[in-house]
């Protein structure tokens, strides 16, 4: 299990802020042309603005849950797991940022959102995850109630994923998209054994 976890964790870290560079670099360089296509985030169209905004929004309910569950987690693999969701959730946001804004520098250092900017995306179903979280005990309790949390919070993204991929046309958001569906898959699986040592 913690050798899986490690990996699963490594492999994430590693794919996500490799392809975020090429992404970038690729927007960089594609110049007026590709703008004037739609092959870059210089001109993000309606389905790839709703891709962005309810990825930010399912992501940033699991990066404050997981904020929460850094501090409070008593099993330790819900620490890991809550650190490898950190880490991931705040390059995502971190990389949809730079595509709505191609004005932004480019740099190869992921700035993490601040936690107003996190707890400001939340609809009301995530804040109140988010504050039953805060509110409860560490415990095998709590860990369960975080990883049941993520388990639905990557369901959520994985069909925000799908739904773009099956309609979007910009070939670098697509491009997120597929590696994002892939994470989500391997996170959910990951869970769901996480899930069944925490009954065990």
């Amino acid at each position: 299990m913690h050798r899986r976890l490690a990996l699963t964790a490594i492999a994430s870290a590693v794919a996500i802020p490799s392809f975020v560079t090429v992404a970038l670099a690729q927007q960089q360089q594609a110049g007026p042309t590709a703008a004037a296509t739609g092959n870059t985030g210089a001109k993000m169209g309606e389905a790839e603005a709703k891709h962005a905004a309810d990825t930010l929004a399912a992501g940033s309910a699991s990066l404050a849950a997981s904020r929460v569950a850094l501090t409070k987690a008593s099993d330790d693999d819900v620490k890991q797991f809550a650190r490898f969701e950190i880490a991931e959730q705040e390059t995502i946001a971190d990389v949809l940022k730079a595509m709505r804004d191609p004005a932004q520098p480019a740099s190869g250092q992921v700035k993490p959102p601040a936690e107003p900017e996190v707890t400001g995306q939340l609809d009301p179903k995530g804040k109140a995850m988010l504050d039953k979280l805060e509110q409860a005990k560490s415990g095998k309790a709590f860990d369960l109630e975080y990883i049941r949390g993520q388990i639905d919070g990557h369901q959520a993204l994985l069909k925000i994923q799908e739904a773009y991929l099956a309609t979007g046309k910009d070939r670098e958001n697509l491009g997120v998209a597929k590696l994002a569906r892939g994470q989500i898959r391997e996170h959910l699986a990951l869970l769901a054994e996480i899930e069944k040592d925490l009954k065990d």
